[in-house]
């Protein structure tokens, strides 16, 4: 944790890797004005809250903000597809879309970087921090797999479809089985939120949705064994 306007700033300007920061609604002034410039520059999310909240986060002089370090180094998707390409791999992407547990986002982590993803892609804001939670789950595969926070997923996805991915989405809304999906090109498979599941922005422009089947009286799995059962299906089909 770093507070303190100036201390933030220096923070972001030696390179530190910024999870979020906590701004107090009410402030202003010109160094406000230009530790805002810093964070929308490095797009690092910015979340306005009470004075209360901060003073509970720390007791000392934190002059409205409070930031918060990540464990890892985002990337950026843009930067990984053309290489991907480069090297003649075929881009094998997961994105999540408002996955917030850690410990989901450290399984399937843990299990992406199992079945080979090259990349996985979180929303800039809903999204699970990469805290020491986070990387302890994964067992460090939060460290070896690159990690790209996007500011907007419904742009990304649009994006990826251009470079030639196919998206599908995981919901179990979904006609046919995750079994009759076509995995070995390029592909990019969406895990949702684990209450509501892919949002519905997401759905309706994805290339394909598919469904795991269910016999028990419990509707849904747990994303992250979700997430294995179909990562492992993308597996088989591509080797």
């Amino acid at each position: 944790m770093i507070f303190g306007i100036r201390a933030v700033i220096e923070a972001i300007d030696a390179g530190k890797e910024i999870e979020k920061v906590f701004l107090r609604r009410e402030m202003g002034g010109e160094l406000a004005k230009e530790l805002m410039d810093r964070l929308s520059t490095h797009r690092i999310p910015v979340l306005r809250v009470p004075l209360e909240k901060l003073n509970r986060l720390t007791m000392k002089n934190h002059q409205g903000v409070v930031a918060f370090t990540s464990s890892i180094e985002y990337q950026n998707i843009e930067h990984i597809i053309p290489m991907l390409y480069e090297e003649g791999r075929s881009p094998f992407l997961v994105i999540l879309d408002g996955v917030t547990d850690v410990r989901n986002f450290g399984a399937i982590a843990r299990t992406c970087e199992c079945a080979g993803v090259d990349a996985i892609i979180v929303p800039m804001k809903g999204g699970a921090s990469a805290n020491a939670d986070a990387v302890k789950t994964s067992a460090g595969a939060l460290h070896r797999i690159p990690v790209c926070r996007e500011n907007s997923l419904h742009n990304t996805v649009s994006y990826l479809q251009k470079c030639g991915v196919r998206v599908i989405a995981a919901s179990e809304k979904a006609a046919h089985s995750y079994t009759d999906a076509d995995y070995r090109d390029p592909v990019a498979i969406v895990l949702g939120a684990e209450d509501t599941g892919v949002s519905h922005d997401i759905l309706r422009i994805c290339d394909d949705m598919v469904s795991i089947p269910v016999r028990g009286q419990i509707s849904s799995l747990n994303v992250s064994v979700a997430g294995g059962i179909i990562l492992y299906e993308a597996l088989k089909q591509r080797l």
